[in-house]
């Protein structure tokens, strides 16, 4: 016998195709929110991280520039004190110079001669003054050519004058100053020379 199916089969189908169209778009869309909620948080996590990074570097920046800044405070007052100390020494063997000239000019000094200036411009020394005659110029030229502390006279002038009645011989002339290293070197070849003759 024949069966004939006169139930509704093709809307059973359809409603079928429509209820798995429905389940696969309610997982589509609940996988495509799941995707992007993981896409989301594994970004979230990278520009965190990228973030605290970010701020201990700005932290060790600022720390850094902190140092540098000291540094450089240091550095500068480690000039200054340098300075400062190169001064002191500089008016410590000047001081030392001065004291050794007027030692000198009172060693050397010839009878005869009267100074009137002495006037001391770095190494050089202008010398004034007056003598008796013109060879104890000379005399003190020498005097101060021999000296381990002076060295180059030079004669800048002389000429006659009339002081209180007398007859001298005015005279004008400029020495240098020894280098200290220069004296250290004589002194310590005179020492060794002594020692020898011991």
């Amino acid at each position: 016998m024949i069966r004939i199916n006169l139930l509704p089969h093709r809307e059973e189908k359809r409603r079928a195709r429509h209820k798995q169209f429905a389940m696969l778009s309610v997982a589509s869309v609940l996988l495509g929110v799941l995707v992007w909620g993981l896409v989301h948080a594994a970004i979230s996590a990278q520009i965190y991280y990228q973030e605290s990074r970010n701020s201990y570097l700005q932290r060790e920046t600022d720390l850094l520039d902190k140092q540098i800044s000291e540094i450089k405070k240091l550095r500068e007052q480690t000039k200054s004190l340098m300075e400062r100390k190169d001064a002191v020494e500089k008016l410590q063997s000047d001081r030392a110079r001065v004291v050794h000239l007027l030692d000198q000019m009172l060693r050397i000094l010839p009878e005869g001669v009267y100074l009137k200036s002495i006037k001391q411009n770095g190494d050089r020394v202008d010398l004034g003054g007056y003598a008796q005659s013109n060879a104890r110029v000379s005399t003190l030229m020498r005097a101060i050519e021999d000296s381990a502390w002076l060295e180059s006279p030079e004669l800048v002038e002389i000429h006659s004058a009339t002081v209180g009645g007398s007859k001298l011989s005015e005279f004008t002339l400029t020495f240098s100053l020894t280098k200290l290293q220069d004296v250290d070197d004589a002194a310590a070849k005179s020492v060794g020379g002594k020692k020898e003759a011991q």
